[in-house]
């Protein structure tokens, strides 16, 4: 039978709370393959087994959704088979063929759990590899750099069979670090941000500040794209879009503008902490970058980082463009990321900005905006979208 074996990674460091990130783990799972229909799921020897149950089951479709399962570290399509010589070397021949077919060269490794097979894991080796070349003239072994790997997993239920694995998430299981805020725009940078603390254990709420008519109806759909990319990796969210035109012309109309870039982060960033605290979130999640721009300076993000209370996790901080584009490639947001509809962060942006703003200044020059009341107003009208799986 056709599977998906999930090896843990950090996972199986925890000791005492082990089992309960493992129980986490595999409701994630069920929850996002429930869709497809039946599977028996379980945990053994730090290895998630996931079966189908039913014929027509999508198989590709599972093996995509595993490997976005943040505390797997790899994953493989197997086969498992009865734990006898034999029915190990047929089941290699024929159920990896078409691996073996289009490779030169192979090798074959063994992994024998169950210490009570009568050969140990080098014979295994030897013998599987024997019928390997008899069955597949054409190939030669090579231990070093084979094009495939053949792996056999002689485990307690069943023995296993399978080539070379496909690398998974890692982290931590969703939701086994608590919930976090994320201030999500329809940039590059939050979007990686997102990805990387959810990678980490947290559930999460976004919040996205939105300004028309300055930013169109396409940006905000731009931004609610994003966040159904972001929900393949980080399970459900609810993006709460916050009405932030009359905040940032009262900032326009009564402050000086090289302030206004900080001005707005730190309405921004209060009017996030609330939302953080009606939602259950522990913490803000923020895509600044230590020097990128003149709002993401030492002093700036100490002005912006001021108002709140909560930790605010910047996962970015310590990584350059090219990094984060990266990663953004990996999750499959940058095509979206870079669709030229323009968010509320490029309104208003002041041509000589302040970068190395003084806490006492900047509290001084907000006073005039009178804020509170436009981001009680803000906080009344937030429309919130719940993002399917």
């Amino acid at each position: 039978m056709e599977m998906i074996l999930g090896k843990m990674g950090e996972v199986v460091l925890k000791g005492g709370n082990r089992p309960q990130f493992i129980s986490r783990m595999l409701r994630v799972i069920r929850a996002r393959l429930k869709p497809l229909g039946r599977f028996n799921i379980y945990e053994m020897q730090s290895t998630v087994y996931v079966e189908p149950q039913d014929e027509d089951i999508d198989c590709d479709e599972a093996f995509e959704i595993v490997k976005r399962v943040f505390g797997l570290v790899a994953v493989v399509r197997a086969y498992d088979c009865e734990k006898e010589l034999i029915t190990i070397q047929r089941a290699a021949c024929e159920k990896l063929a078409p691996a073996l077919e289009r490779a030169r060269t192979f090798k074959v490794e063994t992994k024998r759990s169950d210490k009570r097979f009568p050969l140990g894991s080098p014979e295994i080796s030897r013998e599987v590899g024997a019928a390997v070349l008899e069955a597949f003239p054409h190939l030669k072994v090579d231990v070093h750099s084979p094009d495939t790997t053949v792996y056999v997993e002689v485990r307690d239920r069943a023995a296993y069979v399978h080539t070379d694995p496909t690398p998974g998430a890692g982290g931590l299981p969703q939701g086994s670090a608590g919930r976090a805020a994320v201030l999500l725009s329809g940039g590059i940078d939050s979007p990686v941000a997102a990805w990387m603390m959810a990678r980490r254990g947290l559930e999460l709420e976004a919040v996205h500040f939105f300004s028309y008519p300055y930013t169109s109806e396409r940006a905000k759909q731009k931004v609610l794209d994003l966040a159904k990319i972001l929900v393949k990796h980080t399970g459900y969210m609810t993006v709460h879009v916050v009405p932030f035109t009359e905040i940032q012309e009262r900032i326009r109309d009564r402050c000086p503008e090289e302030y206004f870039t900080i001005l707005m982060r730190r309405s921004m960033m209060r009017i996030a902490d609330r939302v953080a605290e009606m939602h259950g979130c522990s913490a803000l999640i923020t895509g600044e970058s230590l020097g990128q721009v003149a709002s993401q300076t030492v002093k700036a993000l100490g002005a912006t980082g001021s108002v709140v209370s909560r930790p605010v996790f910047r996962p970015l901080i310590g990584m350059d463009k090219e990094e984060i584009v990266r990663v953004s490639r990996r999750i499959g947001a940058f095509e979206t990321s870079i669709l030229p509809y323009e968010d509320c962060c490029t309104v208003f942006t002041p041509k000589h900005p302040k970068t190395r703003p003084q806490l006492e200044a900047v509290e001084a020059v907000e006073a005039p905006a009178e804020l509170t009341e436009l981001e009680d107003a803000a906080v009344a009208n937030i429309e919130s979208i719940k993002i399917p799986r």
